[in-house]
């Protein structure tokens, strides 16, 4: 302090503190220069000036340096209300808050929890370190029990200078050994508070022990309330954001339902023109088919498929009979159980896509709908499917009515086919033409008896079936006649008899012959039909479907054309063209087999072969009639067709003889000759 002293005053002294206040120099050259002032021999009145000095500079300092901190607060407020503005999501809001409080401050940690829905509180954001794997959820502890459950109680900012040594508030055992391990010493606690809600809190935390200001404190609750306005209006922009966003899901569905309500009119359009511009099931159901992406079945009652777009692989019967019968008490359609063939591959095993949807006109059963789409059916897909089996429904009744109206006109020209003699062939021909049905293409005849029980419904069933099998009905001594086209009048009682026998509930017997190919052949076809039904009931067969070939030589006896050759053919032809390709005696070893008894060893004396020559001749014969070719009803017509070709073989050699000139030979014996 020499040059103080030069001075020759506390000038100088003044000069120097005032040199280092407008440098700001740290505390410690104030002290140098106290030191300094010690070190000189100073008198007491000018070293009581200099450091009284020194403590005004040092004040002013002070002041300079909160004002600054003060300034650079109210700056980062306003950048923090700034940046508050921005149209931030909560998440991303909350971040932002805990970044500034943190640096406004100058804190080690800070982080905000927030009351949910529920009025719980969660750790919605945070910024600093912890090193502690289990202290993420230790901030919602501290809102109920700790620091959070005082500014509670007081209303307003809450603070420590060492929060493990502070007694005001009660604390957890696992909150001290988080806090301990952290090394966290001052905490500051502020609300959220938007008007009389709080909505949360905005922590401090900061690993040396500090005194918060009421400078520090007047800032944080300004920017704790700025928060709390931008909190609450993330919030209702989070809340406006979701419900727009679930306007237009809401909308997209809407729309999306709309698509495909304005498809399932538009394809039950289709259908139903197609039902008004005279289509038939096969139609109908093809439409079902593409609109449902499905294939699709129609069968009626007694589970005949009327009509098709494929065939469905595996498809499991019985469950589809379950299905048929909780889809008709239940009046809408029905997932069945899955499918019966364990090769498929159930590529949806918690929803089948095979469906069972019923054909109902009000109470009555005209059958079902059965439906194998190729992706699970939603609510809009069954709607359409309902509709589709509406739409049956409703052709099935038009078919109906059209038959019924129709029924006089179709009567009455099979009546007048069945006529003997029949009344101006040309005029039946010209009439069955404006019915469209075509008397020169192959065509069977079938009565049908009902064993017991009402007619009416029979009748009524018959003339819907003819008209769906473009034929005629009529009703002939209490017996439904039907005249069909096709060839197989087996194939064609049985289809009879299996769908109006479970509609009855009661046995039909069904005789058929056929086919016949000119109008003149429906009455010996009605003859012949007849006699199978009677023979039927006289060999106790009521209740039973069969045509006259059914019957064997039956048959052959019953029938008017005595088809001799069709009856050698279909009993032994095999064994006959086996012979005549391989010059073989395969007849002549069945003809010296049954000739001995059925006795392979005294038929090989009779033809003098070896035993097992005519062992391996009946097996070669079980290959071309079939393993039960030796059963009572197969052998009896096996053996009337060998008597039968016998005979004809003797009577063409006798022909042959006349023809020639030569006398008659002596009729060979009728018996089984070897």
């Amino acid at each position: 302090m020499s040059k103080h002293g030069a001075d020759g005053g506390g000038g100088a002294d003044a000069l120097a503190v005032l040199e280092l206040l407008a440098q700001q120099a740290p505390q410690e050259r104030f002290a140098e220069l106290l030191d300094e002032a010690r070190a000189d021999d100073l008198s007491e009145e000018r070293r009581a000036a200099l450091e009284r000095a020194v403590l005004l500079a040092t004040g002013i300092g002070h002041a300079l340096a909160r004002r600054e901190q003060r300034d650079a607060g109210l700056d980062a407020l306003a950048d923090t209300a700034r940046d508050l503005t921005h149209p931030y999501d909560l998440d991303g809001l909350l971040r932002v808050v805990v970044r500034r409080v943190k640096r406004l401050l100058d804190l080690d940690l800070a982080f905000v929890t927030l009351r949910d829905a529920h009025g719980l509180r969660t750790l919605q954001a945070g910024d600093g370190d912890l090193t502690a794997p289990d202290a993420a959820g230790w901030p919602g502890v501290l809102d109920e029990d700790g620091l959070g459950g005082l500014v509670h109680t007081l209303g307003g900012p809450v603070w420590t200078e060492d929060y493990l040594a502070d007694e005001r508030f009660a604390r957890l055992p696992a909150v001290d050994e988080i806090v301990r391990g952290e090394g966290l010493r001052a905490f500051l606690v502020v609300p959220l508070r938007a008007g009389d809600t709080c909505l949360g809190l905005l922590y401090g935390a900061d690993r040396s022990a500090r005194r918060f200001t009421a400078g520090e404190l007047g800032l944080v609750s300004a920017f704790a309330d700025l928060a709390a306005v931008a909190t609450e209006k993330a919030r209702l922009l989070d809340q406006t954001r979701a419900e727009v966003t679930e306007l237009e899901r809401d909308s997209s569905r809407a729309r999306t339902r709309l698509t495909r309500m304005r498809y399932i009119g538009e394809a039950h359009s289709r259908i139903m023109n197609l039902i008004l511009a005279g289509g038939d099931l096969g139609n109908v159901a093809k439409a079902a088919g593409d609109a449902l992406d499905a294939c699709v079945l129609i069968r009626d009652p007694g589970g005949r498929t009327l009509a098709s777009t494929g065939e469905i692989a595996g498809l499991d019967e019985e469950a589809v009979a379950k299905a048929s019968l909780d889809a008709h008490a239940g009046r809408r359609p029905v997932l069945t159980g899955g499918t019966a063939d364990p090769a498929l591959p159930d590529e949806d095993p918690e929803s089948d896509r095979t469906w069972v949807a019923p054909v109902l006109a009000g109470s009555e059963d005209l059958g079902v709908l059965v439906v194998r789409a190729a992706t699970p059916l939603t609510g809009d897909d069954e709607r359409l499917l309902e509709l589709a089996a509406q739409s049956v429904a409703f052709l099935l009744l038009m078919q109906r009515s059209t038959a019924v109206a129709e029924g006089p006109v179709r009567d009455e020209l099979l009546d007048d086919l069945l006529a003997d003699p029949q009344h101006a062939p040309q005029q039946i021909a010209q009439r069955a033409r404006r019915l469209g049905i075509d008397l020169r293409k192959p065509h069977v005849l079938v009565v049908a008896r009902p064993e017991g029980g009402e007619q009416g419904r029979a009748v009524v069933w018959a003339s819907s079936y003819a008209y769906r099998m473009a034929g005629l009905k009529t009703v002939q001594g209490g017996c439904i006649v039907l005249l069909l086209p096709g060839l197989d009048a087996s194939a064609a009682a049985k289809a009879v008899s299996g769908e109006l026998a479970p509609l009855l509930g009661h046995p039909v017997s069904v005789g058929a012959a056929g086919p016949g190919w000119s109008p003149d052949s429906v009455g010996r076809l009605y003859q012949e039909a007849m006699r199978c039904l009677d023979a039927m009931s006289a060999l106790g067969g009521a209740g039973a479907a069969a045509s006259v070939d059914d019957l064997g030589f039956l048959g052959l006896l019953l029938s008017d054309d005595h088809d001799v050759d069709g009856f050698i053919e279909s009993a032994i032809g095999p064994v006959l063209d086996y012979d005549a390709e391989r010059f073989t005696d395969l007849t002549r070893t069945l003809e010296a087999y049954f000739a001995s008894g059925a006795s392979p060893t005294n038929a090989a004396e009779a033809l003098h072969v070896h035993p097992n020559t005519v062992s391996r001749r009946l097996e070669r014969i079980g290959e071309l009639l079939g393993a039960e070719w030796q059963k009572p009803g197969q052998v009896l017509e096996v053996q009337l067709a060998l008597r039968l070709q016998r005979t004809r073989d003797v009577l063409a050699r006798r022909r042959a003889d006349l023809g020639e000139g030569r006398p008659p030979a002596a009729p060979a014996p009728l018996k089984d000759a070897p």
